[in-house]
């Protein structure tokens, strides 16, 4: 909760690449709420379950970009 919120008021970190579910507006809106002391840690996190699945990889410097590899493009098809 501690790195979640971090990052939602701009603190800085050290990581390469952050992998987890992704957050939409709703989320903040919790995360908010918690740095408001609207809700409990526990009651956070009861709000903030997923109803649908969501991941995200984020990379945060030029150092986590080198970790990617092209392998080509795929079409899509209707």
């Amino acid at each position: 909760m501690g790195f979640i919120v971090d990052c939602r008021i701009g603190k800085a970190h050290d990581y390469d690449i952050v992998e987890g579910p992704m957050a939409d507006d709703t989320i903040y809106n919790y995360i908010q709420g918690f740095i408001d002391g609207k809700y409990s840690r526990a009651a956070f996190w009861e709000l903030a379950k997923f109803k649908y699945p969501t991941h995200q990889i984020s990379f945060h410097t030029a150092r986590a970009l080198t970790t990617l590899k092209f392998l080509g493009v795929q079409k899509y098809e209707e």
